[in-house]
């Protein structure tokens, strides 16, 4: 499903697998190249789609090591070729069951390892579309944003009227609220925040509506 088009840059996403993941497909329209983010399952459709698309994989972005964004990383690695992109401080759970907490749900799974890693402070590029990684620690220690204005893709920092969950290791709920509110509301109002899971929101809607984000209790 296309979500977001203009003149340099699509974005669709694909409701995959048993966790209801998003996986996005981003594509730069003056290049043909394009990443794969978090892809949670059903990788065949998605390349498939990308073949539809006429777009080359170059890089399968995770937003976090959690083992419901991972499980096709594998397969999308194998029929693309793409590099496993992720933030260093998730880097680990990409090959360890217990950290990715596969293992507590008794289907431990595992992805290859990164080919790449973010760097604080530098965009990362898809083509010729710049991405500024915007590490938003507190669901994972590791969890990033990717933002092209005027669309962010927000893993599971931030959801529709929700946040991610902070009581897996490595989770903070004071420091994913914290880096929602300094990192990711003054982007603006305007920019469209597609989460790890369910619909697509303004930060916009979560700065007025979302009951996580009340903003006068961090005296903002």
């Amino acid at each position: 499903m296309k979500v977001f088009e203009n003149e340099d840059v699509i974005l669709e996403r694909f409701e995959v697998g048993p966790f209801m993941v998003n996986t996005y497909i981003l594509g730069c329209l003056k290049t043909g190249k394009a990443a794969i983010i978090d892809p949670g399952d059903e990788g065949d459709r998605i390349v498939t789609r990308c073949e539809e698309l006429e777009l080359t994989p170059e890089y399968i972005i995770n937003t976090h090591g959690h083992a419901d964004h991972i499980i096709d990383n594998g397969f999308v690695k194998e029929k693309t070729g793409a590099q496993i992109v992720i933030h260093p401080l998730d880097a680990k759970m990409l090959e360890d069951p217990k950290l990715n907490v596969s293992a507590a749900f008794s289907m431990p799974l595992t992805s290859p390892p990164a080919d790449l890693l973010f760097k604080e402070g530098e965009d990362f590029k898809v083509g010729d579309v710049s991405l500024q990684v915007i590490h938003a620690p507190g669901h994972s220690p590791g969890s990033v944003c990717l933002f092209h204005d005027p669309i962010a893709i927000v893993g599971d920092v931030l959801f529709a009227g929700s946040i991610g969950r902070t009581d897996f290791p490595g989770g903070s709920y004071e420091m994913l609220i914290g880096n929602i509110i300094k990192k990711l509301l003054p982007l603006g109002d305007h920019v469209i925040a597609f989460p790890g899971h369910g619909p697509d929101t303004t930060l916009g809607q979560e700065r007025r509506t979302n009951p996580f984000l009340n903003e006068s209790q961090f005296g903002l």
